[in-house]
């Protein structure tokens, strides 16, 4: 395709004048609209101002300046004779390239201190339509919204490759972007509304990485961020060192950083196959993490470890021992990070900044075949004012800390969960069972003789007594559990029999 005239008006400025000057240089005609047009005019390539266009001025603030016939008719007519015939009659002449980018909706939002009314006033109103116009008409007319595309057009053109399929490649990718910037403005209103289950619901990301495969290695998979959301997290994690992180990473990644971020005390945790096998709370991370490891080394191997502090050099050492995926962590200190490179150059490793607070991220998505599902993630903490001692024996203050720690980690663990804990650190986990006696089983077996003396945690209640049964018989304390099943009493009963003390906190923790 021939392209005679350029519609150039960018927020995002960089390496506009480049992209321009050689437009120009291979005999483009470029117009422009306020800062973008300035720019052009400064760095002296040639330019004139969409108000010459239009013959109007650019009014209201700047609102309103490419909402004119002169530039859609341009962008939007058919190449063929009836519409180049309206065109001379009004004397509106064609527009074969637009290279617009949209005002910074998303960075204001995230700005720090931005009011409402700035906000609302980077909605941007023309870009978007010359966008879809040109786009519409991929056809005659190339558009271009990434500017990392500059340079291709140019050659293409030069080249005369500026082909349909690429043209409509380039409409597709503007689509998207109007697309994701539509659903951020939706998300922003509806957050300030306090909405959360809109009638429609639009999910968009920026595509952060093609990963190798997913789960298995004949699925394809992508890695996508949402840009309205703000705080540590894995989506706005930084990945430091090691290996490209694959799909089952991101997985196990995300539920390691959501579990330890819930401990205020310095803690560390570990993660396989998106259940916890190992976690910890003690006075430093190192001390922490030797006792989450010792949980289960079978399963630890090859894991995903979390921290709440950052990674010292102490710390360090001891994750340079193990093979590990990866580390994630609020921070590591420099000489942590100097060994771990050089020890373990592929292990992954992930700065998330402080974890003290929730990320903005509200909203659990779960993709069904034709559909999705909502819901709010479980953020869900039972207050010790609302537990209540079911049985004649009530917990004393360590194992009431260790009943609040257990039930920590079971909610992070895959439906039917159970988890025996002590001193503050995992024994024994049954994840994922189809009966909850299943998960207690397996559970106490792991834990073993160290089972004597400790809590248990379920993250429902139990259905029948056994249970139960499993766990008094294997010398287990005391338990914590949402209560509610209409055995409940059965439950009571036998825990009296055996001297167990019961919490029931009036919360589930499902977690599919």
């Amino acid at each position: 395709m021939t392209v005679k005239r350029a519609l150039i008006s960018v927020s995002d400025k960089t390496g506009v004048v480049g992209f321009a000057r050689a437009l120009s240089g291979q005999g483009v005609e470029i117009i422009s609209t306020g800062g973008t047009y300035q720019a052009l005019a400064a760095a002296g390539v040639p330019v004139r101002q969409v108000s010459e266009i239009t013959g109007f001025p650019e009014i209201l603030d700047g609102r309103v300046k490419t909402l004119h016939p002169m530039v859609h008719g341009g962008i939007l007519a058919l190449r063929e004779p009836s519409h180049l015939e309206q065109l001379d009659r009004y004397g509106i002449g064609t527009i074969d390239l637009v290279a617009v980018n949209l005002y910074p909706f998303v960075q204001t939002v995230r700005k720090a201190g931005s009011t409402h009314g700035e906000i609302i006033e980077n909605i941007d109103i023309g870009g978007p339509s010359m966008l879809r116009s040109a786009s519409k008409n991929y056809r005659y007319v190339v558009v271009v919204v990434n500017p990392e595309r500059y340079g291709e057009v140019v050659e293409r053109l030069g080249s005369g490759r500026l082909d349909e399929d690429f043209r409509l490649t380039m409409a597709r990718e503007a689509f998207g972007h109007t697309a994701a910037y539509d659903a951020a403005i939706s998300s922003y209103l509806a957050a300030r509304e306090g909405e959360l289950f809109t009638p429609a619901f639009t999910l968009s990301g920026q595509r952060s990485q093609v990963l190798r495969y997913g789960e298995n290695p004949h699925q394809g998979a992508a890695f996508y961020r949402d840009p309205m959301v703000q705080g540590a997290c894995i989506g706005t994690a930084r990945q430091l060192a090691g290996k490209e992180l694959s799909y089952n990473n991101i997985l196990d990644a995300n539920v390691a950083l959501e579990l330890v971020r819930e401990f205020t005390g310095p803690a560390a945790v570990i993660i396989k196959h998106n259940n916890p096998c190992g976690a910890a709370c003690r006075p430093t991370v190192e001390q922490a993490f030797r006792l989450a490891y010792q949980a289960d080394p079978v399963s630890a191997f090859g894991g995903i470890v979390a921290f709440n502090r950052p990674v010292d050099e102490d710390c360090a050492r001891s994750l340079a021992e193990m093979f590990l995926e990866a580390v994630i962590a609020p921070g590591f200190e420099p000489a942590a990070l100097a060994l771990l490179t050089e020890k373990r150059k592929d292990v992954r490793l992930l700065e998330t900044g402080d974890v003290s607070e929730q990320s903005g991220d509200r909203l659990d998505v779960r993709k069904v075949n034709g559909g999705f599902l909502l819901q709010e993630f479980d953020h869900g903490v039972p207050a010790k004012a609302d537990w209540r001692v079911v049985t004649r024996r009530s917990p004393g203050e360590e194992q009431t800390a260790d009943l609040s720690f257990a039930m920590t980690v079971v909610k992070h663990v895959k439906s039917n969960a159970i988890v025996v804990a002590k001193g503050q650190r995992i024994l024994g986990v049954g994840a994922g069972q189809m009966n909850r006696v299943g998960s207690a089983r397996i559970a106490l077996a792991q834990a073993g003789d160290a089972a004597r003396g400790s809590v248990l945690a379920s993250d429902a209640f139990f259905p029948f007594a056994d249970s139960l049964e499993e766990a008094a018989r294997a010398g287990i304390a005391a338990i914590i559990q949402p209560g509610g099943s209409v055995r409940d009493a059965d439950s009571i009963r036998l825990a009296d029999e055996y001297g167990v003390a019961m919490v029931f906190t009036g919360m589930r923790h499902f977690k599919h």
